[in-house]
């Protein structure tokens, strides 16, 4: 059900053009990189490819949340509820990632998926099913709590269902 071969659907953020992420080049705090970059852990994306690109959390990001956007999705039904499968990496120490759910009548995000540092230093990957009556957008929100060498907070291979 998830069809990697269309650049609508996937991001693997190995160029700069992401349909479904109109916005991620000017997000603040993420920053596109891969493991050569001399930035600490991780230090490959998903597969293990050093040279392989991903989002991870600039280093400048003090304590504060930096929100990725999707763009607007239409309400979800029975037969095409809307899949959002990626893979993350969060350090034990004090990492959060958190995906959100806006829908179009209310002001605020509603968490719907949570994670943070309990983790061994290793990619993981999960899947959300979002069911939502009216337009939705689906936000991915980082944090890092402390400076530490080696605490980050990344995101590769976002990929949406045929149902998005």
């Amino acid at each position: 059900c998830f069809n990697s071969g269309s650049s609508w659907n996937s991001c693997d953020f190995e160029t700069n053009l992401c349909k479904v992420l109109p916005e991620f080049n000017l997000q603040p705090g993420w920053i596109r990189r891969n493991g050569q970059s001399d930035m600490g852990p991780p230090y490959s994306d998903h597969n293990g490819n050093q040279s392989a690109y991903f989002l991870s959390l600039s280093s400048e990001m003090q304590s504060s949340a930096a929100a990725l956007r999707t763009s607007v999705f239409l309400p979800t039904d029975e037969e095409h509820l809307c899949q959002v499968r990626f893979h993350y990496w969060v350090s034990q120490m004090s990492g959060t990632l958190m995906v959100g759910l806006q829908k179009h009548s209310e002001d605020t995000v509603t968490n719907i998926w949570q994670v943070s540092g309990e983790l061994r230093n290793q990619w993981n990957v999960n899947t959300i099913t979002i069911n939502s009556t009216e337009k939705y957008e689906v936000i991915f929100s980082g944090m890092v709590e402390t400076q530490r060498q080696g605490d980050s907070v990344a995101i590769d291979d976002i990929t949406f269902s045929e149902g998005c």
